[in-house]
């Protein structure tokens, strides 16, 4: 798992990548990107596997904020980011949701 940080120059805003690798995900089918920048939507924000078996999205999220988010694989299973910024409990099942700083 990993959070991949562009800043723009002439813009107020940060690209971000998010990777998730196989091993954390097995033999998933899909996987999405969930959180605050899409309503927690598990269908808005697709990641697209890789040829070694990761999964990656690229987001651009308005700098100077931060987003709470999770993985979603094969629809079902949410799955928080151990590469994230920080955490924050979700007060459910002693779940946290990653948050990524931007």
């Amino acid at each position: 798992m990993s959070l991949k940080k562009q800043y723009l120059k002439d813009q107020p805003v940060c690209k971000v990548t998010f990777r998730l690798e196989k091993k954390s995900v097995g033999q998933a089918n899909k996987v999405a990107v969930a959180g605050e920048f899409n309503n927690w939507r598990a269908d808005k924000t697709p990641m697209k596997a890789l040829k070694n078996g990761d999964f990656t999205a690229t987001i651009t999220l308005d700098k100077g904020r931060e987003y709470q988010y999770r993985y979603v694989v094969d629809g079902k299973h949410w799955i928080t980011d151990e590469a994230a910024d920080k955490f924050v409990e979700t007060g459910v099942d002693n779940a946290q949701n990653s948050v990524v700083v931007v």
